[in-house]
């Protein structure tokens, strides 16, 4: 089984805290991305020969901007069950655009809300309001969307723990089956880094986190992975793969594979990416592959984001990281269940800890 992750870049407007690459929404890119996409296609496809395609993804970006995902989607041999995920955000949607989407064979969404508080909202700079935001979730499920996911976010400037109640109270209303929960950092060459922009304190931070697990844990959405909360059978199968080291290709500039234990990029920027493809070139701009054992702590601390943890019997452990699994053990980070390893309470709350450690 593998996965494929389409990089869409295109945006109304770049957030200030996003860190990705995307360039503004013209029909010359439109156009130049759909031609350099299908070079990409053609040169990547004896690649997935015999091997069936689990979960497709279209990330960015705003990839619902995309005109040509239909042509795109038609090309791409599938699983019956194939999990088929599309970005779009709030104030670019319509009961029309999901509907078509339905009819494509898109079966999952991923909404960037980032919160039900307009008052953070302006704050991150986002051009929709709290009731666009609900609104774009009840046309989703009207438009037969039955896997609906929420990016929320906090630690923002200026939140309080009254600000990010009021967004969480709101999710008992909505046809939601997943959710994405992520702590606001602040990135180079971001506008919220040039501009200094300053977050809460640690300890509010771990209060605003543990607000967020005790009230999606009471509406039935279980916490599977570091930041990723669902009810029961709506796990993301394409994250699931990235945490899990199922093969990946990424297409697109900017986009990441994961292939034969290597990992590559392409150039991230769209021009130079389809000028390779015109010439018959490889877009990609940056290779790795690690070796032994760098490879398998990377693959361990990747896999102990899933609340499951990591078969050890699969990992030929080196002694250091077996010394450091131990010394985790001790400091209640980890905790060991015949061959399982997986993280303690404590250990999903200083991940980040674990992972340095590990790597």
């Amino acid at each position: 089984m593998i996965s494929l992750y389409f990089h869409i870049p295109f945006c109304t407007k770049k957030c200030p805290y996003c860190h990705f690459y995307v360039i503004p929404n013209r029909p010359a890119y439109q156009q130049l991305l759909s031609e350099a996409l299908a070079l990409e296609w053609r040169m990547q496809q004896p690649l997935m020969e015999g091997r069936p395609v689990t979960s497709i993804y279209f990330g960015g970006g705003t990839p619902s901007l995309f005109t040509e995902i239909g042509p795109l989607l038609t090309q791409i041999p599938r699983a019956s069950d194939c999990e088929i995920t599309i970005e779009a955000n709030p104030e670019e949607s319509s009961l029309e655009l999901f509907s078509h989407f339905v009819q494509l064979g898109i079966n999952r969404l991923s909404l960037g809300v980032q919160s039900l508080d307009d008052r953070s909202l302006q704050t991150l700079e986002r051009i929709h309001t709290a009731e666009r935001a609900k609104r774009a979730i009840f046309d989703a499920a009207k438009a037969g969307f039955k896997n609906i996911s929420l990016d929320l976010m906090y630690d923002l400037p200026g939140q309080t723990e009254e600000s990010w109640a009021f967004t969480l109270d709101q999710l008992r209303d909505l046809p939601i089956q997943h959710l994405s929960l992520y702590n606001l950092t602040i990135e180079p060459h971001t506008s919220f880094h040039k501009r200094k922009v300053q977050l809460p304190q640690p300890e509010l931070s771990l209060q605003l986190l543990q607000t967020a697990l005790e009230r999606l844990a009471s509406l039935g959405l279980n916490r599977y992975e570091i930041s990723a909360f669902a009810r029961p059978g709506f796990e993301s199968r394409h994250n699931l793969g990235y945490w899990t080291g199922r093969p990946f290709l990424g297409f697109g500039p900017s986009a990441y594979s994961f292939w034969e234990g290597e990992r590559f990029r392409n150039v991230a920027n769209i021009h130079k990416y389809a000028r390779a493809l015109r010439e018959g070139q490889s877009p990609v701009d940056f290779r790795e592959k690690l070796p032994y054992p760098a490879h398998l702590k990377e693959r361990l601390a990747v896999g102990l984001r899933v609340r499951e943890g990591v078969n050890l019997a699969t990992f030929p452990l080196d002694a250091d990281t077996a010394r450091v699994i131990e010394e985790l053990k001790r400091n209640n980070l980890l905790a060991q269940r015949g061959t399982q390893l997986q993280l303690t309470e404590r250990g999903m709350l200083y991940y980040d800890t674990v992972a340095s450690e590990m790597i």
